[in-house]
């Protein structure tokens, strides 16, 4: 089985940051693109940030210039380093893994207050 746990979520100031990780555990032997998500509420999932293997990035236009999305292909492990964070980035954000078949994690809630 394949699990993907988010961490770093939480509540911060507009013009914050924040750090988002994503470990993936269990029978893995590679991971091909690995990307985040976002839900706000009454709105649909969106794409956030996509990384491939081999480091290839693309960023969504609202997060282009603050985000930066990153992995460790020995981790196993995702990024997300979130800066200049505005209301509107206020969601729950998903990882993301292509493996076997397309993983997602629980969740983690980011709030940012104006």
């Amino acid at each position: 089985q394949v699990q993907l746990v988010e961490s770093g979520g939480g509540l911060v100031q507009a013009g914050g940051s924040l750090r988002l990780s994503c470990a993936a555990s269990g029978r893995i032997f590679n991971i091909n693109r690995m990307a985040w998500y976002r839900q706000a509420p009454g709105k649909q999932r969106e794409l956030v940030a996509a990384i491939t293997s081999g480091g290839s990035t693309n960023y969504a236009d609202p997060v282009k210039g603050r985000f930066t999305i990153s992995r460790s292909n020995a981790k196993n492990t995702m990024y997300l380093q979130m800066n200049s964070l505005k209301p509107e980035d206020t969601a729950v954000y998903y990882c993301n893994a292509q493996i076997y078949a397309d993983y997602w994690g629980q969740g983690t809630q980011v709030t940012v207050s104006s």
